[in-house]
Formats: C-alpha cells, structure tokens, sequence
C-alpha cells in the first residue's frame, strides 16, 4: 500500500506550527506496512487542496489529509473534497445532534458556523472522532481514497488507530514488513553507512540512517514471506559490524541504559558539569525512578568553583585552565568523592560562540571516575557550525550523549570508545 501525507494549513507553510502530525504518520503507517512515498504541506486554499489530493492519488493508492476540517471559514478541506468528488456537502443529522450535545454538556453556545463540522460530501464514509467533535472522512475520488483527518493532534491520533490503520495496513497474507530500530553513540552516519555496506546488499532489507546529536538511529526494515527470520540475521550482521557503537533498540535511550547497568551493580552516579550547565543531570533523572541511581550534581560554571567544591587542585587550573583533560579527570574524582556516589562523570570543554583560553570552539574533554581507579578521560571530535553563535546548543548536547557513553563503556569494561584520547592520538570520525 502506498500512501501519500497532505498536510492543510496556513500556519504549517509560515512555520508557526511544527508539522508534527505528519512525522507521527509516517511513523505509524511505517509499523502498520504501508509505505509513505511522499508528503507535502500546502495552505488553506480550496483550489491548492484539490490539486494536491488529486494529483498524489496519481502515484499513490491512497491519500491522508490532515487539517482543514474545523469549524471556521479557512476549514476548505472538507469543501476540496466534495469538488474533487463531484459531489455536494450535505449536513448530517447524526453528527449535529452530538455535537449540539457536546457543546450543551460544556455548557456552551452553539455557533452557526460550528454546524459547518457536521458537513460531509455526499457519500463519504464518516469516520467516528472519540477525542473531539469534527469527524474523519474516507472520500472516494475518481483516482482512489482520501482519509480526510482533523489537524488536532490527539483528535488525528485517535481516528488514524481506530480507522485508518486497520485499512491502509492490510496487506498479502504471505508478504511481511517487519522493522527494528538500533540505536548507536560516537560515529557519524558516513561511517555507520560504510560500514554496513554488507547488510546493505541483503536482498529484502533496507536500512534508514536517523541522525542526532552523536548518536544515530539505524532502522532495519526486512520484506518478504519470511521477514522475520530476515530482520533477525539483519539485526545480526549489523550489531556484529558495528560492535561497542550500538548501545540499545527502539525507544530505550542513553539513560536508561545508563541507570539499567547502574541498577544492576547496585552503583550510583554524580555528574560534574561545566560547559552543559546540567544537562547531564536532567538526562539522569528524566526517567521515573532514576534516584535510585543519580544521586545529584554540581554546575561548577565558574573556574574557582572547580577548585573550592570539587577539590581541583589550584595549580592545575592556574597552569592549564578550566578546559583541559586533567582537570576532568579531577572533576570526575571531586563529584565522586564530595556526593559519594560509586561513579563520577565530568565535562568542561569551550560550547562558544568564541575560542577560550586558546581552545578553539568544540574542546571538549569528558571523564568517568570509579572504583576501577584512574579516571577514564576522552575528548570527543565535535562537529563545529561555521557560526559560533550556532554552535552552543549542538555542542552542549553532543556533550551530554558523549558523557553518558562515556559511562556506559565503562560500566560495561569497554574501551573508552571511537574518539580520541586527551593526548590527540588515534582519533575515529564521530559525532
């Protein structure tokens, strides 16, 4: 089954809205085996509507829509439709009775204009609306069918769960799509790519690259009557060639993963931030439960600071600055030893938008104090925006992922990964 997304509305094309109906989409019909082959954004235009439903369903099977069904004059997809279909707009009387009772039972008045929701074009299938009071529709045009969305999030949501989906993902019995999703730290997509070329090849799979700050998605989907048994060597073959990079699958990020082996040593962290300002620490307690195995953390912004709460010695910072690999180091040990936590994570480095103290923008060291001894330090190699202005955000965050796989390979006796020692030596591509 191929789809395509056509998204409505004014406030999508000007940017005051995030299209975030058609990622979530995209999302779903992926895992329900459809195929979304394209999908676009126009405005609330009757004659741009049309244009666009009926010239997706030339390539696709069928056409989703989102937006355009409330109850205010710039609502037309309702009204594209009915044209596309030849068709008039005809008032149910179903749908006006309960959205008069919804309205009285928020003790309310109707307006006039709101009886425009209870419009549909005439023999279009309703699609019932559980979250709100402007139903879906399933037109069928010359070229094929339209599901007809509102653009409320949740209302869009629900409708897509209990109709669209049981439609749109049928498929042949003896053909399967199944996905997977792996998630991996420290490597560029260039460099995963390259190296799974070889699960590349595998007739059946394609593979989809989700890059974000130093880390990368790599979805794995396999197709065929026997998919699942494909999807399993694929998955194989890709965590063999990728090795320590990959830390976890589908929706289990870098935390979880952190507070899991954490939880399984009955161990606990403390986090010495600089240049992230404690970022690191609202990674660790984002998960429900996560003070089991964070215990707490210390901003030390100022480069005294290190010295008077963390116990970095003053010569140190006197002869080298905030932003050097042993003055992380004795952050990792400082936080460890001053909160008592079985490990200590650390990080300074320069996020701009100007070099510091002779550090170009990017400098960033990142270390892990335990009970194993000297502190384990790395410097990651960071992508750095032409705009130093543009830089901080991306490099904080790059920082925060770098950190918590810093930890990860620790507690799990692994090198300190694909980077590149305080010393400069052997630096790996990464992100």
């Amino acid at each position: 089954m191929r789809v395509e997304l056509v998204t409505v509305g004014d406030e999508l094309l000007l940017g005051d809205t995030v299209n975030g109906n058609a990622a979530w989409l995209g999302q779903r019909l992926a895992e329900a085996g459809a195929t979304v082959t394209r999908s676009v954004v126009v405005g609330d235009e009757k004659d741009v509507i049309i244009e666009a439903v009926t010239t997706a369903l030339q390539r696709a099977d069928a056409v989703i829509t989102t937006g355009g069904l409330g109850g205010t004059y710039d609502d037309l997809t309702r009204d594209a439709l009915a044209e596309a279909a030849g068709v008039a707009l005809i008032r149910d009387p179903e749908l006006e009775a309960r959205l008069r009772e919804r309205v009285a039972a928020a003790d309310q008045v109707l307006a006039e204009m709101a009886l425009r929701m209870t419009e549909v074009p005439e023999g279009a299938r309703i699609l019932p609306n559980p979250a709100g009071s402007a139903p879906g529709l399933r037109v069928e045009l010359p070229a094929g069918v339209v599901y007809a969305l509102p653009g409320v999030p949740r209302e869009m949501r629900a409708i897509t769960i209990d109709s669209v989906l049981p439609e749109l993902g049928a498929g042949p019995a003896d053909v399967l799509t199944v996905r997977r999703t792996l998630r991996t730290a420290g490597l560029w997509e260039t460099v995963l790519a390259a190296r799974l070329a070889p699960v590349e090849a595998m007739e059946g799979v394609r593979l989809a690259y989700l890059p974000e700050p130093a880390e990368v998605k790599v979805r794995i989907t396999a197709t065929g009557p026997d998919a699942d048994a494909l999807l399993a060597r694929a998955d194989k073959l890709t965590r063999e060639l990728l090795g320590t990079a990959v830390y976890g699958e589908g929706d289990e990020g870098l935390d979880r993963v952190v507070h899991r082996l954490l939880a399984e040593r009955s161990a606990t962290v403390a986090a010495a931030e600089s240049l992230t300002g404690g970022l690191i620490g609202a990674e660790l307690t984002a998960m429900p439960g996560s003070s089991a195995t964070y215990v707490g953390g210390v901003v030390v912004y100022a480069t005294r600071l290190k010295h008077e709460l963390l116990g970095v010695p003053e010569g140190l910072l006197a002869e080298h600055g905030a932003v050097h690999p042993d003055v992380a180091a004795a952050m990792a040990e400082g936080v460890r030893d001053r909160l008592g936590a079985s490990y200590g994570v650390a990080v300074t480095g320069v996020a701009g938008p100007e070099a510091q103290d002779g550090h170009p923008v990017g400098t960033v060291y990142v270390a892990v104090a335990g009970p194993q001894g000297q502190p384990f330090v790395t410097s990651p190699s960071l992508p750095v925006p032409r705009s130093g202005g543009e830089a901080r955000a991306p490099i904080r965050r790059m920082t925060v992922v770098h950190a918590l796989d810093l930890l990860r390979r620790v507690l799990l006796g692994m090198d300190a990964g694909p980077w590149t020692d305080p010393s400069g030596h052997d630096r790996e591509e990464s992100g």
